[in-house]
């Protein structure tokens, strides 16, 4: 009888534990700006038409629909020429030009105003090599069995590269991005892979034949290389419980009017290949 009793109480204590209240305090942040800047050179065209895509932070437990910055001036200048280049308003905070003239290993400066406010950035184009060779296997990857697309590409020998894969099947949520110096592959034919796991958790499936790949390959800079690399590392951390907290990660934007109201986002020229494969 007293045993029966012990597991009541026990279980009289769990459960109105679990009704305590806790309060999460979490620090409030004005909102910033937020720049979404990706001048991307596809390989064989023209690369005129770009865009880049103005909003502002939200709190973080609020639900905002309307962000969009639509009173933004927005340019962008060759740093060598001076050409200037003005992104105009097309909507939802979407500002595009289709006069732009990409130019390999050129720095460019990005200027924005917004509230009397001026943010600016600089980069470089930079450019990327051509896939070498598409294809599929069943090992090399994390799982012996599973489906992987492989990718081949030669890099340039005696010369610093970083380059920027993305990868996802059509209905992903997210894509893979992984992001690969060259430091100790210079001058070597390279060689990278995807695959996808079965997650319940997440609904994610093998490859099975008949599924589509969609990649991007991206030439990056040193300087994005290592904001990328590490917004993926704190990425993948987020998913692990007893990952790091993450840094406050700043890109390449400035406020030079008053440098305390810093942006988020980054400003990057990057000249991209796609490609697509399909398993058989």
């Amino acid at each position: 009888m007293k045993h029966h009793i012990l597991k009541y109480i026990v279980a009289s204590f769990l459960f109105t534990a679990c009704t305590d209240v806790i309060d999460v305090d979490v620090p409030e942040a004005p909102p910033r700006l937020v720049v979404e800047a990706s001048i991307d050179w596809e390989k064989s065209t023209s690369g005129a038409v770009q865009t880049v895509k103005l909003s502002m932070s939200t709190p973080f437990f609020e639900n905002l629909t309307d962000t969009a910055v639509t009173d933004a001036s927005v340019k962008i200048t060759n740093d060598t020429s001076n050409q200037e280049f003005i992104l105009s308003h097309q909507g939802d905070g979407i500002y595009s030009t289709f006069e732009f003239v990409p130019q390999l290993n050129q720095s460019y400066t990005l200027e924005i105003i917004h509230n009397g406010e001026t943010y600016t950035a600089q980069e470089t184009m930079t450019p990327v090599v051509d896939i070498d060779e598409v294809s599929q296997a069943r090992e090399g990857g994390f799982d012996g069995d599973a489906l992987e697309v492989d990718i081949y590409f030669n890099d340039p020998p005696n010369e610093e590269n970083f380059y920027l894969f993305r990868f996802e099947e059509q209905g992903d949520l997210l894509p893979e991005l992984l992001a690969i110096p060259d430091e100790f592959t210079d001058g070597n034919r390279m060689k990278v892979f995807f695959e996808k796991e079965d997650d319940e958790d997440s609904g994610e499936e093998e490859f099975e034949p008949g599924d589509t790949a969609f990649i991007s390959f991206y030439g990056v800079s040193k300087q994005y290389f290592n904001y990328i690399d590490l917004l993926i590392d704190q990425y993948e951390n987020a998913e692990n419980p007893f990952g790091t907290v993450p840094a406050r990660l700043k890109g390449n934007v400035i406020n030079t009017t008053n440098p305390d109201n810093y942006a988020f986002g980054y400003f990057r020229l990057v000249q991209v290949v796609y490609a697509s494969y399909t398993f058989q």
